[in-house]
């Protein structure tokens, strides 16, 4: 196979290139409807959320982020941390029950050049992995092949949060 078309990546692509206008992209999903399926919001506590993300590594992707816009670990107050701690716990849950993974990445990337593509909103991802699930496409076509739409695994999800 010499090609495969990917073009949902451009999107990434071109809103890695510059700050997001308009403010926190991650805020704004705040003023959105849980049932918005644009926000992605599978939980929302008092002091923190979880949403799907946009542009997953793998299938089922989360992102576990506080109400409160901040970048620094270090500010989070203990209630704030707790909120985050059990809304972990609820994602893992969640996502062993819905995709049956064989283990996880969590993860926190402090500042742009540790990774953060938002820096100034905490955001820890969760991500799935099964066994085998990266192959030749990301080292080789700096492509990644995911088997399932964003849709159809915020639907999938959502059922789970809800219930």
């Amino acid at each position: 196979m010499d090609r495969l078309w990917s073009p949902w990546r451009m999107e990434y692509i071109e809103s890695s290139k510059e700050e997001p206008e308009g403010g926190c992209v991650f805020c704004a999903m705040l003023d959105r409807s849980d049932d918005d399926p644009e926000a992605r919001i599978l939980a929302r506590g008092e002091l923190a959320f979880v949403t799907l993300a946009k542009f997953p590594y793998n299938p089922g992707h989360l992102l576990i982020l506080p109400v409160r816009h901040t970048g620094e670990l270090e500010e989070l107050t203990p209630q704030e941390n707790g909120e985050i701690a059990l809304l972990l716990q609820r994602s893992l849950a969640a996502l062993r029950h819905e995709s049956a993974p064989h283990g996880f990445n969590v993860g926190l990337n402090l500042g742009r050049v540790a990774g953060a593509g938002i820096p100034d909103h905490l955001h820890w991802h969760v991500v799935p992995r099964w066994g085998g699930d990266t192959n030749f496409m990301p080292v080789v076509g700096g492509t990644r092949v995911l088997p399932e739409l964003l849709a159809e695994t915020y639907a999938r999800l959502r059922r789970r949060f809800a219930g």
